[in-house]
């Protein structure tokens, strides 16, 4: 999930062109200014100028063919990005599976490096991307910047790493995006590091994940799962800002705030997965007059714009949506099903605003006295879109550190003797430094 956050790029092409289009005048560069399209009409704009055309590449027959998870459906190199000079970019559509364990279509675009592969291969980040809306056009892999651009997505491919960047089912497939359905978006990335090998070569075998937001809490399950599927060469996982606390978070922003519009996005998911569920049995008519259009025509600016001009001030849910059985269903998460094997690196802002540190501490406490490999770092001041920014250097360090085959330990008994007191923040601080 993503609060007042700007994936804006210093060069600005992509800012430039939606700025043409909704006759805006500012200076939106450096990256963290705080403009964004204010009404409805300039998110569709900014977002249109961001858009590459749904080709045929990303229709599946209905009914889907049979095919194991993680099979390759089709490849395609693809132009059109605006990506650092000589990345390549090679599109995939393969097979996943819902939490139902049925057989779903997904969509990801695989980022190289320029130059020539390393002997063993391309080192590859699965990158899980936060929210971009629930609507089959905010598909990372249709934005010409692949949606994050400098926010940490670039950066790991001036690295060296190449990128597996997945959409989740239902972005850029048919649908629907099962929103905040973490396992089936955990599902998505490791199937689409499967099915990325086979379309692309000179990939290494070896891979770690790194989510943000959403994303993050995509890493959180991979990692779990990954304690099952025992990968040999699955490395770790890197969750920054991860969205977990379900029930925290539809609390915390349904009420008068302009993030309330997640809300709309989470009601979306609920019934994708549930489609007994009435969204209107959740959601307050202000929210509901808004509904159809924020998971059809618009995408994360949309939602945003919608946040600000129409849901300020209005609370989106209604009182005791929470009883709402299908509600309870969906936020009946298994934050710790498996204990990780392999090491989990858990990044926060202190000042985020869209997943706010509290929602975030207790379960990486609970995660550290059941013995999760597990290192926790808050950044100081920092809110949900600037801590992926800022924090990409660290991330960086930590991954190399995994391919090096370096050890890596826990700061928990720390994490947990400061608990105790209330001092996480300086916990997370101070010790993972």
């Amino acid at each position: 999930m993503l609060k007042c956050e700007l994936r804006l790029q210093c060069g600005c092409s992509r800012l430039l062109a939606a700025l043409s289009a909704v006759l805006l005048v500012a200076a939106f560069c450096p990256a963290w200014a705080q403009d964004l399209p204010d009404t409805q009409d300039q998110a569709l704009a900014f977002e249109k100028a961001d858009r590459m055309p749904a080709t045929p590449f990303y229709d599946t027959p209905t009914p889907l063919p049979r095919g194991t998870p993680g099979q390759l459906i089709r490849s395609q190199a693809a132009e059109g990005y605006n990506l650092p000079k000589g990345v390549r970019a090679v599109r995939i559509l393969y097979h996943s599976q819902n939490e139902a364990g049925e057989d779903v279509a997904a969509s990801g675009v695989v980022l190289l490096p320029p130059g020539n592969a390393p002997k063993d291969g391309w080192r590859v980040i699965a990158w899980a991307h936060g929210t971009s809306g629930v609507a089959r056009l905010c598909a990372p892999s249709l934005m010409k910047d692949v949606y994050y651009g400098d926010m940490g997505l670039f950066p790991m491919l001036k690295a060296g790493f190449a990128v597996v960047a997945i959409d989740y089912a239902g972005l850029g497939t048919q649908g629907p995006h099962h929103y905040m359905s973490l396992n089936e978006q955990a599902n998505d990335v490791i199937n689409g590091v499967r099915a990325a090998h086979d379309a692309v070569a000179n990939l290494s075998s070896r891979w770690v994940v790194d989510g943000h937001s959403q994303g993050g809490g995509t890493a959180w399950f991979v990692a779990q799962q990954e304690a099952v599927l025992e990968d040999p060469n699955y490395l770790g996982a890197v969750a920054v800002a991860p969205a977990l606390n379900v029930p925290s978070l539809i609390h915390g922003m349904g009420g008068n705030d302009s993030a309330a519009y997640y809300d709309l996005f989470v009601a979306y998911g609920i019934k994708a997965r549930f489609p007994q569920f009435d969204v209107a049995d959740m959601l307050t008519e202000p929210a509901l007059s808004q509904y159809p259009a924020m998971t059809t025509d618009g995408c994360w600016f949309y939602g945003n714009a919608t946040g600000h001009s129409h849901l300020l001030g209005t609370s989106a849910v209604k009182p005791h949506f929470e009883d709402n059985p299908w509600v309870r269903k969906f936020e009946q998460m298994d934050f710790f099903g498996h204990r990780p094997q392999r090491p989990l690196l858990v990044l926060a802002g202190s000042g985020d605003e869209s997943v706010p540190l509290p929602s975030i501490q207790p379960i990486v406490v609970k995660a550290c006295r059941l013995g999760y490999p597990l290192r926790f770092r808050v950044f100081p001041g920092l809110d949900h879109g600037p801590v992926m920014d800022k924090s990409t250097p660290d991330q960086l360090r930590w991954i190399r550190a995994r391919f090096a085959g370096k050890p890596e330990s826990d700061n928990c008994a720390t994490v947990i003797k400061r608990s105790a007191t209330g001092d996480d923040e300086a916990t997370a601080t101070k010790t993972s430094k």
